[in-house]
């Protein structure tokens, strides 16, 4: 496919239809496309076999406050069971507060029969690991600090050690590398954070109430201290990878999810660290590759450690710095940088008449409610803009943006932007969102005052994606101030009107 040159190229595939109505319920994520193929790289396909068998033993590591660390290690096995004599490259596997020493282990086990030393242990206050649980807290990352110095530091280790997890796992590989423990030689985060306030918490600064389950059940107390923190401070930059950017320098190979949550701050830790971070992102929802459509397997992951830990001479990396795989259902391509090279931004407005198009007409206003109770024939709950039906497949590859003008009756004011994928069949997909709070437009370290009635120009980012819409498609957004359970439903009750048309709200696609 060739890319779109100008925005009358796009408008011209783009035949503007669609009223101002309430969208029906969008679900949360697509379903992944059947697809089971590995990249076209020997780095994916790489392997070699298994030498040891794998001798388990708990452990307490000491901290250096007099506390210890609750692990299981993995050990390569000599035939008896007996560990294996010799030295090893070590790895922390998962590091997270979810007391599953046991299933973690048997993941491991494949990196432990090729000539690793695994160690599985429970986060500070969680298993039996003493103490409070604070995630990811300058004291957990310091406790992790010391795990891995002492994994470095005992007669069978080579001290050159890796960390690994998923989620918790991910986020506890990234803050534990930027502060720089001597011996951590490289990391594979998977689904990991840039910043646990963005990413996670306050989205747009706006709480997300589909994180208060985690909290209720793994950390109580967050429920008290993540509300006591609203705007963005020293607590949050100290959860923070982004805050400490620069001190990401070891080789970082990040696996990612298209339908995940923190598709965003994997994008944004390669964006600011590309000499040493590689990005893998697949059609996978929350969780480890395995047992997803287009499972990668244990190849890319042993290569990056021999890579990396044990140093096999001619152990391969990618092929290139991103490799992708195009939801739904296209499959794996392979790029130098995110977004690709040749990316062209289009700019569509939103019209009065519910179009999304490059010319959307006169200038004009629209009006939603806002946890109110829509009159008969008033304003409903969102306002719904889309293209016709497109003429030819439409790749977007990077971080669609969005310019609300909208002004409020209320004091402050959430804006949730969702764009979708509706097919001839009036199936809508929903491909990515954003949120802003009105009084954290400049910024989340503090709030600065809405006027009611003023018009503001209110910057959204949406998470990135790499998505194909097939001709016969259209793309629709729906502008709101509401996408629970992703944001809390808190705004205050009133109207919001946007500015449509020539001048008005507008979206940027990045289309490939």
């Amino acid at each position: 496919m060739k890319p779109l040159k100008t925005m009358a190229t796009l408008s011209a595939t783009l035949s503007a239809t669609l009223v101002l109505t309430c969208a029906p319920a969008l679900p949360a994520t697509a379903e992944p496309a059947p697809v089971t193929s590995l990249p076209p790289d020997r780095f994916f396909a790489y392997d070699r076999p298994a030498e040891y068998g794998v001798h388990r033993e708990r452990v307490t590591v000491p901290l250096r406050d007099g506390s210890h660390l609750a692990c299981d290690l993995h050990r390569p096995a000599a035939p008896d069971g007996t560990p294996a004599p010799g030295r090893f490259p070590g790895i922390v596997y998962d590091y997270n507060a979810y007391n599953q020493l046991g299933a973690q282990g048997q993941a491991a086990a494949y990196f432990v029969t090729r000539g690793y030393v695994a160690a599985v242990c429970n986060a500070r206050g969680s298993g039996d690991s003493p103490g409070y649980l604070d995630p990811f807290s300058g004291q957990e990352q310091r406790d992790n600090y010391d795990l891995i110095e002492w994994l470095a530091a005992q007669p069978w280790s080579t001290g050159r050690i890796g960390q690994t997890g998923v989620s918790y796992g991910g986020h506890s590989s990234l803050l534990v590398a930027v502060n720089k423990p001597p011996h951590l030689a490289a990391i594979i985060p998977v689904d990991g954070i840039s910043d646990w306030y963005e990413n996670t918490i306050y989205r747009g600064g706006i709480y997300s109430a589909r994180i208060r389950d985690w909290q209720r059940s793994v950390a109580p107390d967050t429920l008290v201290t993540y509300a006591q923190h609203p705007l963005y401070d020293d607590f949050w930059r100290e959860r923070s990878v982004k805050s400490r950017w620069k001190y990401l320098d070891v080789p970082v190979l990040e696996i990612a999810g298209w339908y995940d949550r923190y598709r965003q701050g994997m994008v944004e830790n390669l964006q600011a660290r590309g000499r040493n971070v590689w990005l893998v992102s697949g059609p996978w929802v929350h969780g480890w590759p395995a047992g997803q459509p287009a499972d990668i397997g244990n190849g890319a992951y042993l290569a990056w450690w021999d890579r990396w830990l044990a140093r096999r001479p001619g152990t391969p990396l990618p092929a290139a710095r991103v490799t992708s795989y195009e939801v739904p259902g296209t499959g794996w391509r392979q790029f130098d940088s995110w977004p690709p090279a040749g990316t062209r931004t289009v700019r569509l407005g939103l019209g009065a008449d519910g179009t999304l198009a490059s010319d959307p007409g006169r200038p004009a206003t629209r009006t939603f409610q806002v946890n109110t109770e829509p009159a008969p024939g008033g304003p409903g709950r969102r306002l719904s803009f889309a293209t016709g039906p497109l003429r030819r497949d439409l790749v977007l590859a990077g971080e669609i943006q969005a310019q609300v003008r909208a002004s409020f009756t209320a004091a402050d004011g959430n804006i949730a932007v969702v764009v979708q994928d509706l097919a001839p069949d009036g199936t809508a997909t929903r491909i990515t969102q954003g949120w802003l709070k009105a009084s954290h437009r400049s910024g989340h370290e503090r709030a600065v005052p809405v006027r009611p009635g003023k018009t503001y120009d209110l910057d959204l980012r949406t998470w990135p994606t790499h998505y194909r819409v097939a001709a016969g498609h259209s793309i629709s957004v729906t502008v709101s101030s509401d996408d629970y359970p992703e944001i809390d439903s808190d705004a205050p009750a009133g109207q919001v009107s946007l500015r449509l048309g020539h001048g008005g709200s507008n979206l940027r696609l990045p289309t490939l």
